[in-house]
């Protein structure tokens, strides 16, 4: 394949050898490696690499992939991180305005006639950056011989790969994983894996978010080999019914198999004192060259999931060979709960729903964007302890653990999709959407709807997930409602969610299935309710927590009980994006800012709107949430 840097201003190129986005189960390769968690089928890339930092792609080392390459200036860097956060490039932090405006003229690919099909715009550009990355390894023992694949769970913008000199793929999308196939090129010893980052990339449209703009491996990359027989893919999708204690599992799997291996599937549902539920075969057909198959199985005494009791079965999907051997076993934790609007009010397992909530940014003070199992755990513990149930995805899929906490703790989760793009209609706050991206631009839809289709397959089975979201501050069109098309093409029972029909009322009704606001005053969010409103209604924005902020909080919890169909929201937001630095004359490490970074343009101080400070400590107004949001557990 001739491997091309103009992939990059192309938006209708954003993934090229992929494989195909699945469910984000475990897999081991029997029950004793299951109960001592031991994950012996993969191996983590993650440590010191080699790093070559180019200010544009003109003076890139193009040709490094090449196992002869002379690497012996490169530098080193830890992966996962951000480029910026290793002492390379310049740190910004913007809001709304796309990071060049003022500086370089650009505006979406065919968004306007004299934009043309975007080439140049990006791989052309005298100022964005790329990183090359270089990692040296010997595959373990247990990988060898086996099929294995690269997986990396985060990378920002634009990733371009090399094994062995042998180009194996290409992505966009910073927030969802990445898998490629190594298996015709890798071998034993001496593996010399290339990676090719681009800060920016027609992708960079689609990624206006709210935050410190970085680039880089940003989370972690493994090698996963694959058994004999391996669950592709799964969906798990249990039905409450209306009486809450009976149900149904369908239970649907796609398994890949080597040449001439017969496989078998069973079923295994426990409740949490391990005794059996259900334990039936799946019969499997070809298709395509895999192995599909699908059963329904009705449910009784059910206990349902929710905030209160965050009940979990424990279920277990195995492959076995004919004379019953096992060669894999996939566990999965799930629960029943249903989510539903009957006469213009949300529902959970019959039960008027109210959101307590919080946006959430990844983040950690030192390391950015690239956060640990420590801070996550720390965040659920503080969402527990002040009443906080539930948590928006701002403003694109989070790490995969993430979800598997939330499903824990019952915490309810607004999961949204790797999509703002308010740069291209908000112009110095007013609505001006001539070059809005992606509009209903023919060229946009299918990365839009791939986004939206890789945050579905990747998290469905998760028993936290209420909502899907469309993305943030996109406007609407064509390319949104075939999003929306998707999602409930997927018939899961879930609700859709997306702010921007407010905006566009032709949509409203193809977009999402509640009235979404933000920052709406409660006499607005009244007026609404007052006059024959269509939908419920959910302020996926609020409380703007900037400062001495969350003042009248009382007044929006009033209208719960003055408005049924008043849902509550979440509050914006809940972490501070803050860099803890050494000051050069107190010597003392103090958190900083946007603007403290010398970046221009930027939205200063903007960066803090949370209830707690980046480094974790709990703001006064805290005080606020756990009151009010207690009123309504």
């Amino acid at each position: 394949m001739n491997v091309d840097i103009r992939w990059i201003d192309n938006p209708e190129i954003f993934r090229v050898n992929q494989i195909a986005a699945h469910s984000d189960h475990d897999y081991f390769t029997n029950y004793e490696a299951l109960n001592s968690n031991s994950h012996n089928l993969i191996q983590s890339l993650n440590g010191q690499w080699k790093f070559c930092f180019s200010r544009n792609a003109m003076s890139r080392p193009a040709d490094f992939y090449k196992e002869d390459y002379d690497t012996s200036y490169f530098d080193k860097i830890m992966v996962p991180g951000h480029i910026e956060l290793a002492g390379y490039d310049q740190i910004r932090y913007i809001n709304t305005l796309y990071p060049w405006e003022g500086k370089t003229y650009r505006r979406g690919a065919y968004s306007i006639e004299s934009a043309g099909d975007g080439t140049g715009m990006f791989s052309e550009a005298e100022y964005n950056p790329v990183g090359s990355y270089i990692k040296k390894f010997d595959l373990d023992k247990e990988l060898c011989g086996k099929r294995v694949r690269l997986f990396f769970e985060g990378v920002e913008q634009a990733m371009y790969v090399w094994l062995n000199g042998e180009f194996i793929g290409y992505a966009e999308d910073s927030f969802t994983p990445s898998e490629f196939d190594l298996t015709p090129y890798i071998r034993e010893k001496d593996n010399v894996l290339a990676v090719e980052i681009h800060k920016m990339c027609s992708a960079a449209f689609l990624e206006d978010q709210d935050f410190f703009r970085f680039f880089g491996i940003f989370r972690n990359v493994s090698l996963r080999a694959l058994p004999e027989a391996h669950v592709e893919d799964m969906w798990l999708n249990p039905v409450l019914n209306e009486d809450n204690v009976s149900g149904t599992l369908n239970t649907n799997i796609r398994v890949s198999a080597t040449e001439n291996q017969d496989v078998c599937a069973r079923i295994i549902l426990k409740n949490v004192d391990d005794q059996v539920i259900l334990e039936r075969n799946i019969e499997l057909e070809d298709k395509d060259g895999d192995f599909v198959g699908s059963i329904s199985d009705d449910i009784k005494d059910i206990k349902k999931w929710d905030n209160h009791t965050p009940y979990l079965y424990k279920a277990y999907i195995e492959l076995l060979k004919a004379h019953g051997e096992i060669i894999e076993v996939v566990p999965y934790r799930i629960g029943f709960r249903r989510i539903e609007i009957k006469n213009k009010v949300m529902l959970l397992n019959g039960e008027r729903l109210i959101i307590n909530g919080v946006n959430r940014h990844e983040w950690n003070p030192k390391t950015g964007r690239c956060i640990g199992l420590e801070d996550m755990v720390s965040d659920i513990n503080c969402m527990t302890r002040n009443n906080i149930n539930a948590v928006r995805t701002c403003h694109y899929p989070d790490q995969i653990p993430w979800y598997y906490m939330c499903d824990d703790a019952g915490i309810y989760v607004m999961a949204e999709t790797n999509l703002e793009s308010h740069g291209s209609w908000q112009k110095l706050g007013a609505v001006e959407p001539s070059v809005n991206i992606p509009g209903s631009i023919s060229q946009w839809r299918e990365v839009v709807v791939d986004r939206a289709r890789t945050n579905y397959e990747t998290f469905k089975n998760h028993t936290s997930i209420l909502f899907w979201s469309l993305g943030n501050e996109s406007y609407a069109g064509d390319d949104i409602k075939a999003m929306n098309t998707y999602f409930k093409e997927r018939q899961d029972g879930r609700l859709v969610h997306y702010e921007g029909s407010f905006y566009t009322r032709q949509y409203e009704d193809t977009i999402s299935d509640v009235e979404s606001r933000m920052y709406a005053k409660p006499y607005e969010i009244r007026e609404y309710l007052s006059n024959h409103p269509k939908k419920p209604y959910l302020l996926c924005e609020y409380m703007h927590d900037m400062g001495n902020s969350l003042g009248g909080f009382d007044s929006y919890i009033k209208l719960i009980d003055e408005f049924e169909m008043y849902q509550g929201g979440f509050i914006w937001d809940f972490i501070d994006q803050a860099i803890l630095v050494k000051d050069h004359v107190t010597g003392k490490e103090v958190l900083r800012y946007g603007g403290d970074f010398d970046d221009r343009p930027s939205d200063y101080e903007f960066s803090g709107n949370g209830i707690v400070f980046a480094d974790r400590k709990e703001k006064p107004a805290m005080q606020e949430v756990r009151y009010y949001y207690g009123l309504y557990r």
